[in-house]
């Protein structure tokens, strides 16, 4: 039985992890809430009680055996260090630790070795990352890789409950013909897309040069420099042009693939069909694929439309779909804590 903390327990992805603790029935011996000093006093029921809002600060986690944050960068750049420090294992699901060469990042299903290498933290990876990796992993193990090519169709939930909240109103007041005044994205994002909204590098700017080359957005370096992470395979080409859409929550993926190793479309359906963490959901004669209300509130990354490139020799295209809540976030970190 462990004592947990979750960190930013009123965001999107902190209300996840109650649900999937409860569902999962992860041994608990207490559980701890934090958030900022604007939630502190909130009530939050977690199955037959309620569990009251604490303000995080540097001196929360006297006791706690695990911590499962999700409060933003700079959150857990400054207070997850004071939960080591008291003997807690973080699980971090911001961007802060993803690359810190002494940070292992993992996705169970495809590095849980890794784990054992921890230092007190464990980061869990970006969202898009998750959803294009486990597929991408078997097929990388059965016929090795030489280039992958993705482009995403990010939900709202990537950008959090209040951006999430924002779209559903802004869709209902334009539907009606009515003025909405937006806070959270700067432009209409009702019946609208746009490339993704993270730090962009213009080359006018050395900081976000650190992060991402010139021309690309963060959300697009993450998925290179985090799949050469966990592969452990800095050889792998990768590239991604990340959107964002007006979908409430799951991310889809257009992926394309060029093996090492000649197969065929039959033979990797083959692989995925057996893959941990994927399931093939199509309806071919319907030109029924994956959609984001299929892959919402589930566990597993949908995959379909499995298709020959012609463009190119041994290249193949696939259609992905996954929950950015779910197995993006917190399923993700509870299954690395399982593990643990």
């Amino acid at each position: 039985m462990k004592s947990v903390a979750i960190a930013g327990a009123t965001g999107a992805v902190g209300q996840e992890f109650l649900s999937i603790l409860a569902e999962r029935n992860f041994p608990l011996k207490s559980l701890k809430l934090l958030a900022s000093s604007r939630s502190a006093g909130k009530k939050i029921k977690f199955k037959d009680e309620e569990i009251t809002v604490q303000e995080l600060k540097h001196d929360s986690f006297d006791g706690i055996d695990l911590v499962l944050s999700s409060a933003g960068g700079s959150i857990s750049k400054e207070y997850m260090p004071s939960a080591v420090k008291a003997g807690a294992v973080v699980v971090d699901n911001t961007s802060y630790f993803r690359m810190n060469p002494e940070v292992p990042l993992v996705i169970p299903e495809i590095n849980p070795q890794d784990i054992k290498k921890h230092k007190g933290i464990i980061a869990n990876p970006n969202c898009s990352t998750i959803i294009m990796l486990l597929p991408i992993f078997p097929l990388y193990k059965a016929f090795g890789i030489e280039r992958v090519q993705a482009c995403t169709y990010q939900a709202a939930s990537g950008a959090g409950a209040m951006a999430m909240e924002e779209l559903r109103l802004e869709s209902v007041a334009l539907a009606e013909g009515k003025p909405f005044k937006r806070t959270v994205i700067p432009y209409q994002y009702a019946f609208n897309l746009f490339p993704h909204n993270s730090s962009y590098n213009d080359g006018s700017s050395e900081k976000n040069a650190v992060h991402a080359p010139n021309g690309y957005c963060e959300e697009e370096w993450k998925m290179i420099a985090e799949t050469h992470k966990i592969f452990g395979d800095d050889n792998l080409r990768v590239n991604a042009s990340c959107v964002r859409v007006p979908v409430l929550r799951a991310h889809s993926e257009a992926l394309n693939v060029k093996l090492s190793k000649k197969t065929n479309v039959a033979e990797i359906y083959e692989v995925l069909r057996s893959a941990p963490g994927v399931e093939i959901l199509e309806e071919t004669s319907k030109n029924r694929w994956p959609m984001p209300i299929d892959a919402s509130g589930k566990d597993p990354v949908l995959v379909g439309r499995v298709r020959v490139d012609q463009s190119q020799d041994n290249a193949f295209d696939m259609w992905v779909v996954g929950d950015q809540i779910r197995k993006g976030a917190a399923l993700n970190a509870v299954q690395i804590a399982e593990l643990l």
